[in-house]
């Protein structure tokens, strides 16, 4: 079966918000050595867009991605799998500047998980499971799975779930922390949506410069961290800013959390 490139990933953008769909459901949503390049390509298109501010990624139903296609495994060996040998970046994705929100919309398996855990933050359906079948194909990750699920879950659960190769259903992800949220099937990308309509409400630059702090943080040792963000903090503070425009931005947080606080009351 022929793929259209511009068929295997759909990109749809409305108020600053772009919503990437894997669509491969006939094999859901496989990396095939095209998807896998592609997917890096429209993302650093939506990281360079000025209309965009936030990026959603998902996989039409029924799964979000089982991993890398196995029918094109078995033709080549695993390194070349992906398309050809390892990117020049770490893991699925390029470094970008702006936010990924994983809207798992099923299961994310092997490769899948490595690509749900390259996104900055993960909401689940309740259709959502997990599993790292990599000792079950008998190949090693090569997308960062062994540092990125290990610091999402810790190393014994990591441990626990690469050498048994089960599945974890998406409330046991909530539980492990794999997963922020969880939510009715229907509801996952209005609540994605609302999500990224929370992020737009801030200052994009300053949101920007906290998700690139994170990954410099996460990226080395706690005392080096420590440094890091002292280093970045003081840049940032350095550069000027509008003492009345943080004045009401601070206003409108007290006001939402306090319009927040009422809503989990009456609810």
């Amino acid at each position: 079966m022929t793929e259209a490139l511009d068929d295997i990933l759909l990109v749809e953008s409305h108020e600053r918000v772009a919503t990437v769909t894997l669509n491969r459901p006939h094999r859901r949503n496989a990396l095939s050595r095209a998807l896998y390049r592609r997917i890096p390509e429209a993302l650093r298109e939506l990281d360079a867009d000025a209309a965009v501010d936030v990026i959603i990624l998902t996989g039409c139903d029924p799964a979000f991605c089982a991993g890398v296609d196995l029918k094109e495994l078995g033709d080549a060996p695993p390194a070349d799998a992906s398309g050809g040998g390892r990117s020049e970046w770490r893991g699925p994705l390029p470094p970008l500047s702006k936010p990924v929100i994983g809207a798992i919309n099923g299961v994310a398996v092997t490769g899948g998980l490595e690509l749900a855990l390259a996104c900055d933050f993960l909401v689940a359906s309740e259709r959502a499971a997990f599993a790292d079948t990599h000792a079950r194909v008998g190949i090693m990750p090569g997308d960062g799975l062994t540092v990125r699920l290990a610091e999402a879950v810790g190393v014994r659960r990591a441990k626990e779930m690469s050498i048994t190769g089960n599945f974890v259903p998406a409330k046991k992800a909530y539980e492990l922390g794999l997963v922020n949220h969880v939510v009715a099937h229907e509801e996952l990308l209005p609540f994605c949506t609302q999500l990224a309509a929370d992020i737009l409400s801030n200052d994009q630059a300053g949101g920007r410069q906290m998700l690139d702090l994170y990954d410099q943080v996460t990226d080395t040792t706690a005392h080096e961290g420590w440094e890091i963000e002292d280093r970045v903090s003081r840049a940032w503070e350095g550069a000027g800013y509008d003492t009345e425009e943080v004045a009401r931005r601070r206003q409108g947080i007290v006001d939402r959390g306090q319009q927040q606080r009422r809503r989990s009351i009456e609810s």
